[in-house]
């Protein structure tokens, strides 16, 4: 399988899972993207730009990863695709400045800081962590759905996966 039907396989795997033409924002035809793949073929990841596709190699901006359960995690760069291509309050939830520091290092958002998320987060969706004027903070895993962690003071509300550092924007 060629990179080319790759990469519309897996456009349609992004329409499914975030919405329709998810796909065609995170993996845009006329970019220069990577694929790497497992040893076994499989993709794993998809890069930004025309890089290295040796697996472990640190060339590029993971746009997402691909697991086995065919369910994307979202990179930062893949983040600000979403964010470009949906508008608010589309797989973000926001939380307030006291959160940014720790969400930008990295590190989970918890509830008790959400002041407003999207009503269609489920647990297990990818999400985008912004702020109130929409910069995105980091990438993670929703581990409350949008309308508990409005509610809930306590928990956590988002497994950070990438955190955007401060200079980073």
């Amino acid at each position: 399988m060629t990179d080319a039907d790759t990469l519309a396989d897996l456009r349609t795997a992004a329409d499914y899972q975030f919405g329709a033409d998810a796909g065609e924002a995170l993996f845009p035809p006329d970019a220069p993207l990577t694929v790497r793949r497992s040893s076994g073929g499989r993709p794993r990841q998809v890069i930004d730009g025309d890089v290295d596709d040796t697996p472990g190699s640190s060339e590029g901006d993971r746009l997402v990863s691909y697991g086995t359960d065919g369910r994307f995690t979202l990179g930062l760069a893949g983040g600000k695709r979403i964010a470009d291509a949906f508008p608010e309050p589309r797989h973000r939830m926001v939380v307030g400045e006291e959160s940014e520091p720790f969400v930008r290092e990295g590190r989970n958002a918890f509830a008790k800081f959400v002041t407003a998320a999207d009503d269609g987060i489920r647990p297990g969706d990818e999400v985008l962590v912004v702020d109130e004027s929409g910069a995105i903070f980091g990438v993670g895993r929703a581990e409350l759905s949008g309308a508990e962690a409005e509610q809930l003071g306590s928990g956590v509300a988002v497994k950070t996966r990438d955190g955007n550092p401060a200079d980073g924007d």
